[in-house]
């Protein structure tokens, strides 16, 4: 395992760690309880707050589509990059399912992204596992991406206001840069 991580892999602001080359893995405690946390995971409403809205049917093999509209998930959204579009669209189909514990979905030409949770105590580990990420590159923009829209979601069930979106995904690709091996 590559460590691209802080020691504690579930504090708040935990960084990624490659358990292979092409496999990211985040981990965030989140205030619970287990069912609030896949609720976050799984309606649209709520999943818009931190990461894509999209209605998504829960049964294996629903496609759905997430719908990203990164400027609204924070007060002030930040610096947008140029080229960065205003909304950005995925189908997806859900290809595992065990609710409120599992739930693994595919991601455009990677191996897909699978969200685990924990409970532990009045918290709850989640997991994220994106798998076969194709290129440095890639991995770059999805460990930053993955990690402040975690951030925001933590943020959220905190009832905290997170830092502004843009502004934090440009920070932490730069902090990736120097973690991930070349």
């Amino acid at each position: 395992m590559t460590s691209l991580a802080n020691p504690s892999p579930t504090a708040p602001d935990g960084f990624g760690v490659l358990t292979e080359p092409d496999t990211l893995e985040i981990r965030r405690l989140l205030p619970g309880p287990v069912e609030r946390v896949w609720d976050y995971l799984t309606q649209s409403e709520l999943r818009r707050q931190w990461l894509a809205a999209g209605e998504m049917a829960l049964a294996v093999g629903a496609p759905f589509e997430f719908v990203w509209r990164n400027d609204e998930l924070t007060a002030p959204s930040g610096t947008r990059p140029a080229g960065s579009p205003e909304e950005h669209r995925l189908e997806c189909r859900i290809t595992e399912l065990d609710p409120p514990k599992k739930l693994a979905i595919t991601w455009g030409s990677t191996g897909g992204v699978t969200f685990t949770l924990e409970p532990i105590g009045t918290k709850v580990l989640l997991t994220l596992v994106h798998r076969r990420v194709p290129d440095r590159s890639t991995l770059l923009s999805v460990s930053a991406g993955w990690h402040m829209h975690l951030d925001v979601l933590a943020a959220r069930m905190e009832g905290d206001e997170p830092e502004p979106f843009w502004d934090g995904i440009g920070r932490l690709k730069a902090v990736y840069d120097g973690r991930i091996p070349v």
